[in-house]
């Protein structure tokens, strides 16, 4: 039963997702998914200008439409151990299917949450640097510096400490589920995970904001070094090849400029 649910989310949830990124990326609209990335020049389209607050509103729902498939193409597999584990921690309840699905809201309103912050404040460095032309012709040492902070984070006692609270479901089902009040109990199980996991991969996924969020490659790319962090036994490993890949990606930005 738990690996039924598996196949489904993955081939209902995840791979359509991946499919709808896919057709959006290649699409005329492809850069309400990616915004340029940090890399290129900062400009509004002319539709944020035709449409009454467009400038704001526009932006806002296709970020919003954008991380919602994003956490159904990278995170929803990540979850996948947590999810298997609290269906069989439910599965003689008649309410199992609903409760599952509160788990899986609850870590995708966590996710969402950190995508509406990093929505806005890349909104408002936007809207700086539209004021500022040394910003606008130096957009790329945010990049760098994005990719810096995401390489050092690799190095934190803050990512493992949350990293390994992903690692052990059964241990966080445990912890958290008593079924005392089954329906919000199984939201805020979610939540509480999502934001974990939010703690241990915020600066991996700020990385695309530097890529641009409609590069296919370069989120699965980041979605596969998450979900080996996460999931698979020796997924600790990566972290030095990985921080340090990612400092020698920000420092080869910055002397690509000099």
């Amino acid at each position: 039963d738990a690996r039924r649910l598996a196949t489904l989310l993955v081939a209902g949830v995840a791979v359509p997702a991946w499919a709808l990124l896919a057709l959006w990326s290649a699409s005329p609209w492809r850069g309400w998914l990616d915004h340029g990335g940090w890399g290129d020049t900062l400009a509004l389209s002319p539709l944020c200008r035709a449409v009454p607050g467009g400038e704001i509103l526009v932006p806002a729902l296709a970020a919003a439409l954008a991380w919602l498939l994003m956490i159904a193409a990278m995170m929803v597999p990540t979850a996948l151990p947590l999810v298997t584990t609290f269906r069989r921690a439910v599965a003689d309840r008649a309410d199992a299917s609903r409760l599952v699905g509160l788990v899986l809201a609850g870590y995708a309103a966590a996710w969402m949450a950190f995508g509406v912050a990093a929505h806005a404040a890349d909104t408002g460095i936007r809207t700086l640097a539209a004021g500022s032309p040394w910003l606008v012709a130096h957009a790329w040492l945010i990049g760098a510096l994005v990719l810096a902070a995401a390489g050092a984070f690799q190095f934190s006692a803050l990512k493992y400490r949350c990293l390994e609270r992903c690692r052990t479901p059964f241990g966080f089902v445990n912890a958290h589920w008593h079924g005392a009040r089954p329906l919000p109990e199984a939201f805020r199980l979610g939540f509480d995970h999502g934001a974990f996991c939010v703690a241990c991969c915020w600066a991996l996924m700020l990385v695309t904001f530097v890529v641009g969020m409609g590069n296919p490659g370069w989120m699965l790319a980041i979605a596969a070094a998450m979900a080996i962090e996460k999931n698979l036994p020796g997924g600790h490993r990566i972290r030095t090849p990985l921080g340090l890949g990612l400092l020698a990606w920000a420092g080869g930005i910055v002397l690509s400029r000099l």
